[in-house]
Parts: C-alpha cells; structure tokens; sequence
C-alpha cells in the first residue's frame, strides 16, 4: 500500500526532543490552501506546469543556495500540492566547523508540523542570505514564504489565479525516512504521483 499522509497522518504531531537539524533525509508533503489547482494540470498521465508551478519549482531548488547544508532530492509538484525529499547533509560542531554527522535516524513515522506566520517570518529570510543547522520546519517556512511571496507578484502583474488569505495550508506533513527501503518507496511514490492522479486523495 502506498504511503498517503493525508490519510495515516493527519492527526500525528511532532516528535518531540527530535532534532529536526540532525542528518537525513526527510519527505515533505505541502497543500494549496482549500486545495485550489493553482499549479497546472495533469494530462495523460503527466503534470502540465503553468508559470505558477514553475516558479514553485525554482524555490524549491533555491533551497539548496539557502541552506547549503540541505540538499534537494525528487520532488513532484501537482495541480494543488507538492511532495519532496529534502536531505540534512551536515552541520557545525562544537567549533563552529562543518562536519558530516551520523544520518541514523530515530524509529519515527511522520508528524504534522505548524510553521510560524508567514508575515513573521518576512524581514527573518532574504533570499540570499545563508543559513546553517536550519530545521526542517524552518527551511519549509522559508519555502512557503518565498512561494507566497512570488505568486502574490503573479497575481498583481500576470493575472494568476487568487487564492483565499494562505497559498499554503498552515499544517504540512513530514516523514523521516529511516533506510534505503523506505527512500526508494517513496521515490518511486513521488515520481509516479501524475500517473496515479485520478486515485489520489488530493484530487478534489
């Protein structure tokens, strides 16, 4: 059975005392505020991305310049959500130094995770600036910032569709991967996302 966290995990929470900083690989679900198909279409098995969804996949791969400790692997951006594998490559130690660490991961399913507001986070992330040890929370705050940013731009200069108050839903769902099995499921989940659009529960 394929992994659908909007089914297995909607009401899972953060596992508290993980380091969402620490080494490894993480699979991140994100949804269009109310769902709207902001992004393109799918058509014959394959996602059509207007200007909108290409712009989301420039941010996405923009993490990697932001936060040069992360590293951006599949992703898939659908009618009105997005699915990616983001990897935790390194971080400082004790003197400040950059080192790989340890890419064991704790026996955890997935959570549910509250970014903060995105005004809050406005004057906190330049698109340029970089940053070391960020969360996982933190990068997919800045993500859904910089998104937002960019589409409200659309909306006022190119006519894009408007969406109600949030692009994003406030909550997003987010997966440890623990071994090569489990990466390469959820590959093969990501990659295979178009052609599986009219079974998926986000389709609505």
């Amino acid at each position: 059975m394929n992994f659908d966290p909007e089914k297995h995990h909607r009401r899972s929470i953060r596992l508290n005392g993980y380091d969402y900083s620490r080494a490894g690989m993480y699979y991140i679900t994100i949804c269009v505020q109310n769902r709207l198909h902001l992004f393109g279409a799918v058509n014959n098995g394959k996602m059509l991305l207007n200007d909108a969804g290409r712009m989301i996949e420039k941010w996405y791969y923009k993490l990697e310049n932001k936060y040069p400790d992360k590293k951006c692997h599949d992703m898939v951006i659908m009618p009105n959500h997005f699915h990616c594998i983001v990897e935790n490559i390194m971080k400082n130690d004790e003197m400040g130094n950059a080192c790989y660490c340890d890419a064991h991961m704790d026996a955890h399913v997935g959570t549910s995770l509250r970014g903060r507001p995105l005004r809050d986070m406005q004057s906190k992330y330049g698109a340029d600036n970089q940053k070391y040890n960020a969360t996982i929370g933190n990068a997919m705050d800045w993500f859904k910032t910089m998104t937002t940013n960019e589409y409200i731009r659309g909306v006022k200069q190119f006519g894009w569709q408007r969406f109600d108050k949030k692009l994003w839903q406030r909550n997003y769902y987010e997966h440890i991967i623990r071994n090569d099995h489990s990466f390469e499921r959820i590959s093969k989940y990501i990659q295979n996302n178009p052609s599986e659009w009219g079974n998926d529960k986000f389709n609505g």
